[in-house]
């Protein structure tokens, strides 16, 4: 059963929600180690005042109901729905990615991050590897990164060959069509932001020994090769945004505003609406008057720590 208007308008709800999750944040604030003040200062004079941490949870948890209901109407119309997430390394992608699924069902929507092709892989055609990821009828894809590695890193990187890119540049807007035509609706975004404002998110995350992993030689190679990168994505806009499948930029540059704003221009381009749902009550605990709970060794317990 999905969450009625109703429910959603009761401020006990939001008060609740908002309060977990401000929780979250804090936790998640407080965990990470102090960053230099010479970064602090930095960070601060380049950046425009940040949203209130109250005002952007409560336009985020209104959006992250609103993708309930578009999760309920994909899964009860048989709908399918691959959005596709590119965009410079530390602009954001995953970020906004963990809220849009953060509430949602996993069967029904799930995230889709390929590794480097294997051998074999690399031996078939190109978009072989992705098509299994495609969605079913019920079912939201979510690609962290996709095809367009060829056309972005792969090139920039010494990956593929002129003529693979060639290639694929004439293969994949006829290739878009046909998904298209064959049910799915597809949105592709690309997530921008500055030569600065990356050079700070990867400053921050040399810093921070819980986000150094997010930094492969890849991501630092992008830094040097930013402008290979800036031209990659130029030519990518120019053969691949078609009527069918067109590109969507979103200003990465502040966090919070970008996330917003990206789920709210996904949540438009979609026509969901509420999707009957029958009711759920829950069923009586039935009691045996025979049956006597059994006492397990105590080795099989978590100790009590905290």
């Amino acid at each position: 059963m999905g969450t009625s208007k109703d429910d959603l308008d009761k401020p006990d709800w939001l008060e609740a929600e908002l309060a977990d999750t401000l929780d979250e944040d804090y936790e998640l604030e407080l965990s990470e180690p102090a960053l230099s003040e010479e970064i602090r200062k930095i960070y601060r004079t380049s950046h425009p005042p940040p949203m209130p941490r109250v005002d952007y949870f409560r336009a985020l948890l209104a959006l992250q109901a609103e993708l309930i209901k578009l999760q309920d109407w994909v899964s009860y119309h048989r709908e399918k729905v691959v959005v596709i997430f590119e965009g410079r390394d530390s602009a954001g992608k995953g970020g906004v990615i963990k809220r849009i699924t953060q509430r949602l069902n996993p069967r029904v929507v799930r995230v889709v991050a390929l590794p480097a092709p294997s051998d074999r892989e690399k031996t078939q055609w190109y978009f072989q590897r992705y098509v299994p990821h495609l969605p079913a009828g019920g079912e939201i894809v979510l690609f962290d990164r996709s095809w367009y590695n060829r056309s972005g890193v792969e090139r920039v990187m010494g990956f593929a060959t002129e003529d693979e890119v060639e290639q694929f540049f004439n293969d994949v807007p006829e290739f878009e069509r046909m998904l298209v035509r064959s049910g799915i609706r597809l949105v592709k975004y690309w997530f921008s932001i500055t030569d600065e404002e990356q050079q700070m998110r990867f400053l921050m995350r040399i810093h921070d020994p819980l986000k150094q992993w997010k930094l492969s030689p890849m991501d630092l190679q992008s830094r040097v090769r930013w402008e290979a990168y800036t031209k990659a994505k130029e030519e990518t806009f120019a053969r691949t945004n078609i009527a069918e499948a067109p590109w969507y930029i979103v200003e990465g540059n502040d966090k919070k505003r970008a996330r917003l704003n990206c789920i709210d221009h996904l949540l438009k381009q979609i026509p969901y609406e509420d999707v009957p749902h029958e009711d759920i009550t829950l069923p009586e605990r039935v009691f045996n008057p025979d049956y006597e709970r059994k006492v397990l060794p105590p080795e099989l317990y978590v100790p009590p720590k905290y």
